[in-house]
Parts: C-alpha cells; sequence; structure tokens
C-alpha cells in the first residue's frame, strides 16, 4: 500500500457536514460487509466457523445489526455489551461472554440469555456456579505463558497478561467442570495484538491445537470450539503491508489438518473474535481545522480532540491524515495536528508532513472504526461525537447523536444541585 483513499469524497463529505457538524465519525457500510463476507469465505472450510465480533471495538447497534446480517455473532466483556447484544436479537450460542474480575452478576445475566461464557480463571467456577450455574457448554481462556513468537521474532509477552489460565490450571479446570456437568468445552486465547503478519492466526492456532490435543488426552473432555479470538490487524500506515485473510485461513486449515485432524478432532469447530480488522479501517473522524498557531512549530487546532480519538494520545498511534479536497497537493508543510484539551499529548500527528491547512478544511483521520468512538471520554467536559453510516447507496444515516451539556449532567438528575442550569448555554 502506497496510499490511503478516503471511502467518501471532498464534495461529499462537504455536503454532509452541512446537516451534521463536524466533528463525528463516520463508518462504511459497503466495505464492513464485504469484509466480513471475506473473512467468513476465508475460513468457510470450516463446517462450524463464526466470527464473534468484539463490541468493545464498535459498540453501535447500527453497526451490530449489520454484521448480525452477515452471520456474525458477538464477543462482549460486560454487562452493557451483553444486554446489547441481547437486545439486538443475538441469542444464545451467538454471544461469548469474555471478561475478566467479573462481577457476580455479570455472570448471572450472562447465564440468563443462555451466552457461552469464557472463564478467565479457575476460581470463577465456584463463582459462576454460585451465580447462573454451570452450563453444558463452557470455555476457558488459555495463557501459556513466556513469550510469544513467529519464527524468531518476539510478538508479545504472555506472561506478563493479567488474561487467562495457566496449562495445570486448565487441566484442572476442565475436570472440576466436568465433574459440575460441562460436557463440552472450548479454548480461547489472545497472544498478540494488531499483528501484520499472515502467520500470526497459524502460529497461534498450532499453540492451541496441540494443547486442545494434551486436554483431551489428559482430562477426556470434548473440545467442541477453539477460538483464536482477535489479534489480526490493519495497516494504519499507507506502507504497511494489510493481512491476506484468505491465506490466513488457508493456513489455519493446513495446521488444522495436521495436529486436529489425525487426534480424531475434525469436527471442532473454530471461532474468531476480531474487532479492530472487522471495523477498523471502515471508519473515519472527521474534523474542521479551527485554529492555527505559530511559535516554536506549527500548529494546527481541531474542533475534535483526544476525547474523540484516544489512541494517538494513549499510545502513540499512527493514524494517516488526509486533508480533504488537497489529496493531490504537495505534502511540503510540517504540523503537529492537535486538540483543545489541556493535555500536550492531545494530538492526532506530530511533525506530519501535510498540504497547505487552511482554515475550515475538513481533516479525515483514518482507520477508526475499531477503538475509535468507543474509547471515547469526557476529560474537559469535551463532549463526544455523533457517528454516522455512509451507506451503500450513497446516503447518509445517523446511528448516534452528538452529546448536548445535558447528556453531560445527566448523572445529577437524582438531586436538584442544578437545578438551574441553563442547558441552552
Amino acid at each position: 500500500m502506497t496510499e490511503k483513499k478516503p471511502f467518501v469524497s471532498a464534495q461529499r463529505l462537504r455536503e454532509i457536514v452541512k446537516e451534521y457538524p463536524t466533528p463525528f465519525h463516520i463508518y462504511d457500510e459497503k466495505g464492513i460487509r464485504e469484509n466480513a463476507r471475506k473473512m467468513k469465505k476465508a475460513f468457510s472450510w470450516n463446517k462450524g466457523f463464526k466470527e464473534y465480533f468484539a463490541v468493545k471495538a464498535t459498540p453501535n447497534p447500527f453497526i451490530l445489526k449489520i454484521l448480525k446480517e452477515e452471520g456474525c455473532g458477538c464477543d462482549c466483556s460486560s454487562l452493557t455489551e451483553l444486554m446489547l447484544a441481547d437486545s439486538l436479537g443475538f441469542k444464545g450460542d451467538e454471544i461469548m461472554f469474555s471478561s475478566n474480575a467479573t462481577p457476580p452478576h455479570e455472570f448471572e445475566f450472562a447465564r440468563q440469555i443462555d451466552a457461552i461464557v469464557n472463564l478467565d480463571d479457575i476460581t470463577h467456577i465456584s463463582c459462576l456456579e454460585a451465580h447462573g450455574g454451570i452450563p453444558e457448554t463452557i470455555c476457558c481462556r488459555y495463557n501459556p505463558g513466556g513469550t510469544f513468537k513467529i519464527t524468531t521474532s518476539i510478538m508479545d509477552n504472555p506472561g506478563d497478561a493479567k488474561y487467562g489460565l495457566t496449562p495445570d490450571q486448565m487441566i484442572e479446570a476442565y475436570k472440576i467442570l466436568m465433574t459440575k456437568g460441562a460436557k463440552n468445552f472450548g479454548i480461547h486465547a489472545f497472544l498478540a495484538s494488531n499483528t501484520l503478519t499472515n502467520l500470526y492466526y497459524p502460529t497461534l492456532a498450532r499453540t492451541l491445537f496441540k494443547f486442545a490435543v494434551r486436554l483431551k488426552r489428559e482430562t477426556g473432555a470434548h473440545i467442541s470450539f477453539i477460538n483464536l479470538s482477535g489479534g489480526v490487524g490493519i495497516p494504519y500506515r499507507p506502507t504497511d503491508e494489510a493481512n491476506d485473510i484468505e491465506l490466513i485461513g488457508e493456513k489455519v486449515r493446513e495446521v488444522y489438518e495436521e495436529v486436529l485432524v489425525p487426534e480424531g478432532m475434525g469436527d471442532v469447530a473454530i471461532y474468531t473474535e476480531l474487532g479492530r480488522f472487522m471495523l477498523g479501517p471502515f471508519g473515519a473522524l472527521v474534523t474542521t481545522a479551527i485554529h492555527e498557531k505559530h511559535t516554536y512549530k506549527e500548529y494546527i487546532g481541531c474542533d475534535a480532540c483526544a476525547a474523540n480519538l484516544m489512541r494517538p494520545a494513549m499510545y502513540g498511534a499512527y493514524h494517516h491524515i488526509t486533508v480533504m479536497g488537497k489529496e493531490n497537493e504537495p505534502c511540503d508543510h510540517k504540523y503537529d495536528i492537535t486538540g483543545s484539551l489541556c493535555e500536550n499529548n492531545d494530538k492526532f500527528a506530530i511533525d506530519r508532513m501535510l498540504p497547505k491547512i487552511d482554515m475550515g478544511d475538513l481533516i479525515y483521520i483514518h482507520d477508526t472504526g475499531a477503538h475509535g468512538y468507543s474509547m471515547g471520554y469526557n476529560y474537559n467536559g469535551r463532549l463526544r461525537s455523533a457517528e454516522l453510516l455512509y451507506k451503500e447507496d450513497g446516503s447518509v444515516q445517523l446511528i448516534r447523536r452528538a452529546e448536548t451539556p445535558r447528556d453531560y449532567f445527566a448523572t445529577f438528575d437524582f438531586c436538584d444541585v442544578l437545578k438551574d442550569m441553563n442547558w441552552d448555554a
């Protein structure tokens, strides 16, 4: 990839902002649907395959309905995410509940809607038994410890992660669960994040498939599914090479036939739990240049800030930027692109070479479809933006309105301390 192109034109965006002022996140329905179909096709060799979209990435009911129509389930990590999935008609084994340090009442609700529970710790067995009961189908999250390598490259350090059970704990947990009525088991693991290599899923699959064989041999448990979770990344930078999901699916199939099939485990379903890969490239944050500052550096201030897109401030993450209408102009100006928070890390880009930016220019920040809006917050009293859906026919649908001051102060509605507030200020 040598360039990034917005999925909506500058002319169309100028029309959209007349009705929906910036900032806003906008999502590409066509791209979302096409990508979901590619994902399904890549793993169509596995009869039981299902993608459980990571709700935390983009918890919007309109987006989830699109994914449901494309055959996806939901991976939830909290009570509110479970409530959202349930209210949209995801039922039973269409919902995976993967949480940690889980409050008992969340287990209770997960069992009420018959979601698949993915236990993060062996101590959760007794908690789940007391708050909802042990189901016949259950999953446990596996942490092999140490480092996770692809060939000679260290991708991450599972041993430092707070998630999952050790190998010995997994074996003990399966034995305990079987005595309590569990009959069908799943294995789940997340060992690296945002990987840009087609070898991640196949390497992870080999680790999980081999351990599944060990679990079956040592416990006699029936392994009904293996969840490869997330971790397949996207090319945030124009120079990054995108993952090839069809090749990834084929390589996982090869490992499946090499490791599981000879063990009589050819009926194991493969699940995935992608958020970033499913939605990331199909969303953008659109903001307007409203201020320029010339001091020791050249700054362009926007009407969006880190409250609308946290990743650059939190991780130093790169998000590509297009100045709409100036796509073909030379990038001969160096800017820091900033928001208005009282924090110096409130920057979408640092020392970024871009075309000359004039006040009123629309700035399109790429790849915010996952972990963009969802990581927003209200620091400095900044309000969260609207979300729009750019539909397949070119029309635009409001799928979440922008917050208002009344929303910000809503949690004081139990008292009259703000009874004289001027809500129209």
